[in-house]
């Protein structure tokens, strides 16, 4: 699995988001743009990532950063997912997992002694050009925003 570096041009994606919109990253060109890959709607630690980029919504606006979330969820999960939450922005279906290896987020993982592949949680700043500005691989769900604020503070 190969990690994508600060510099690096962010490899562009179409996915369908929870209302089966086709999105593509090249559709917001001009702005910054926050990637966060989670393992599966409705977890804990997924839901406390999505509802800190929620609640950071002001903030994010403020610096001209759209949030896109992904997961290997189906839209109609995800759309589920918003709803339950309030979330108010777009979550995309990485169903194939195609986008995920493209950022190197899609490996390895183990729970209860047991392997599997699986979304490992991350995170990505998108300059207006489409350069990487900031990584977070691993990312603990609650930094997720203070990593991306930081990064052009």
């Amino acid at each position: 699995m190969a990690h994508l570096n600060v510099g690096d041009k962010a490899p562009d994606f179409t996915l369908l988001d929870q209302n089966e919109n086709s999105i593509a990253l090249s559709g917001f060109r001009g702005k910054k743009v926050l990637i966060y890959f989670y393992p599966k709607a409705d977890t804990p630690g997924c839901t406390q990532q999505s509802c800190s980029v929620r609640d950071t919504a002001s903030q994010l606006t403020e610096k001209s950063i759209v949030a896109l979330g992904i997961s290997p969820d189906t839209p109609a999960k995800q759309k589920k997912f918003d709803a339950k939450f309030s979330l108010g922005f777009r979550l995309l279906c990485d169903t194939e997992h195609t986008v995920a290896e493209s950022y190197g987020v899609w490996g390895e993982k183990s729970m209860y002694g047991k392997k599997y592949f699986g979304i490992i949680r991350s995170s990505f700043l998108i300059d207006e050009s489409g350069t990487i500005i900031q990584t977070s691989y691993n990312v603990k769900p609650m930094d997720t925003i203070p990593n991306a604020l930081n990064a052009i503070q």
